[in-house]
């Protein structure tokens, strides 16, 4: 759950719940201010999570101060000193992970919300990272977990534990957009797009909008040219100043060709709950509430 949408207040209290709370934030400031505020409230472990096309040095420097770095999408390449997580969605980027370092790996199943690596179901995903791996190399689930029963298939089938994105997007602690959290709470299925990729062109799981109603048609990515346009842009991401993405997220309407990956959190602009992704993975169509993350992370323990 990246771009601010998990910030102090449900990391610190799922960590302090007995799960381990993510910070997912932009800039080194971000992530230093973040964590200092979760300090304030938990003395269990923190991870803050990590997104390799726009990750910046100083930014690994701030996440040092967690007790567990997670990294998403890009090379395995260990960065800090301290436990390092990496997600993959396949046997050959699990396998390039464990030589590099990582102290344990996330499988991520194409059911997942957010951006998708994988392109195999969770379950059957970890079943072949599993035999490819050495036995006993932790194992962590993303994909398909909602309740206690999910957690359970996954611990049987050989994860260390189990990651819980969308659940969580639904907390009273996340930072989504009450126009966004009632879009997910009356969905009953999502679509694995690339419309909104400006910047940052890859799969991503959402819920339907007025901009996915505007321009998917037979072809759930998205218009080719749009799909273009995407990739063309992707080069230099990493290094575009955060003020143009932010003019570009307040100024796109579901009718925009370029649409940037920024959800719509609470302290955003409003219009990106029509123009902007609608992150959830398939679970959405189960959950039908907004509880407390402590509640959450209780519902979830087998």
């Amino acid at each position: 759950m990246g771009g601010g949408l998990s910030r102090h207040e449900l990391a610190a209290a799922v960590s302090e719940a007995g799960g381990l709370g993510t910070i997912a934030v932009n800039g080194a400031a971000a992530i230093e201010r973040e964590l200092t505020a979760a300090r304030r409230l938990t003395a269990r472990p923190l991870a803050v999570n990590l997104l390799l096309p726009f990750a910046r040095r100083d930014w690994f420097e701030a996440a040092a101060g967690a007790d567990v770095v997670v990294t998403f999408w890009g090379k395995p390449k260990r960065r800090t000193p301290g436990i390092w997580i990496h997600q993959c969605g396949s046997v050959a980027e699990a396998r390039a992970a464990q030589a590099a370092g990582a102290d344990a790996v996330i499988v991520q199943g194409v059911e997942a919300g957010g951006h998708v690596r994988g392109k195999t179901p969770a379950l059957e995903l970890l079943e072949r990272i599993r035999v490819a791996l050495p036995a006993g190399y932790p194992l962590l689930l993303a994909g398909g977990i909602a309740d206690r029963g999910d957690v359970r298939r996954a611990l049987a089938a050989g994860a260390t534990a189990a990651v819980a994105g969308t659940r969580f997007l639904l907390s009273r602690e996340s930072r989504a957009h009450p126009g966004y959290r009632q879009r997910l709470l009356d969905a009953e299925e999502t679509i694995l797009t690339e419309l909104f990729g400006a910047g940052w062109p890859a799969p991503h799981r959402v819920v339907a909008n007025a901009a996915t109603a505007h321009w998917l048609g037979r072809d759930p990515r998205g218009p080719r040219l749009n799909r273009a346009i995407n990739r063309l842009s992707g080069y230099g991401a990493r290094y575009m100043p955060p003020s143009p993405q932010l003019r570009l997220a307040r100024a796109q309407r579901p009718s925009s060709r370029l649409l940037s990956p920024i959800g719509p959190t609470d302290d955003a602009f409003p219009t990106l709950v029509d123009a902007g992704p609608l992150y959830a993975g398939e679970t959405v169509a189960r959950i039908g509430d907004i509880r407390p993350a402590a509640e959450l992370v209780a519902a979830l323990t087998p």
